[in-house]
């Protein structure tokens, strides 16, 4: 049988979501508390995989076992895992649901803290400069009409195409914060970061909006911006089609 696990994570302590050789990763985690509970060697595999310091309010992954599940296993699972991973559902899926190919979008979040706050340095950028949020969204409406961007990948990454299909991307101010959010079906490494820190630059003045053209059109990540830091991207959302229900949402 296969099951859908739905769960969050606070990305500091780890190395991203998935297994490293010589790194603490989340997926690790999860399978360790779910083979001592279910008394065999678990594999998940996610919808994503978020870089190292990324955090998770929403990520899905699915894993297969013949064990039963008692009422309380969420809760059980849940003690078994650290404070910084939670488990919110697990609901049983047709056999062939997959959590990453079936995946029709992803939304992610950045956090900008515009003002000194001592309980959000972990979790938000802070940048204390005056942005042009008008000119950054101006510049959204540019990424929108392209599908690849190639210059804001890692470079070496193991990919086939850098083509993706960017569904949203906007900039909004929630009190002493700007919120950047892009849904897209697919991200590549350190997209999102790179799209945050060039969007950033035209902000401040440092680069012309129709230069976002040319840097798109160069496919060299090095005409982009600077890659923001982790701890302020949130993966919030993963849409899947309607015959995989997920269950509580």
């Amino acid at each position: 049988m296969r099951f859908f696990i739905e769960l969050s994570y606070n990305g500091k302590a780890y190395h991203g979501w998935q297994n490293q050789p010589d790194a603490i990763s989340v997926q690790e985690v999860v399978e360790k508390a779910l083979s001592t509970l279910l008394k065999h060697d678990i594999s998940i595999m996610g919808a994503g995989r978020t870089d190292a310091g990324v955090h998770a309010s929403q990520l899905f992954a699915h894993f297969d076992t013949e064990q039963k599940f008692s009422d309380n296993f969420v809760f059980k699972l849940n003690s078994f895992l650290p404070k910084d991973i939670a488990v919110k559902n697990i609901f049983e899926v047709s056999n062939d649901a997959h959590a990453r190919f079936d995946a029709l979008s992803r939304t992610y979040h950045y956090r900008v803290s515009t003002k000194k706050n001592v309980f959000n340095f972990d979790f938000s950028y802070a940048l204390h400069k005056p942005l042009d949020v008008e000119l950054m969204n101006k510049a959204c409406d540019i990424l929108l009409q392209y599908s690849d961007f190639q210059c804001f990948s890692k470079v070496n990454t193991d990919v086939k195409t850098y083509h993706c299909k960017l569904m949203q991307a906007h900039w909004t101010i929630e009190n002493n914060e700007l919120l950047f959010t892009i849904k897209a079906d697919r991200f590549l490494r350190n997209m999102v970061r790179a799209i945050v820190g060039t969007l950033i630059n035209i902000g401040l003045g440092k680069l012309e909006l129709e230069c976002l053209h040319d840097i798109i059109k160069s496919k060299d990540r090095s005409e982009a911006g600077f890659s923001v830091p982790a701890h302020g991207l949130y993966l919030v959302n993963v849409d899947y089609p309607k015959h995989i229900k997920l269950e509580g949402n």
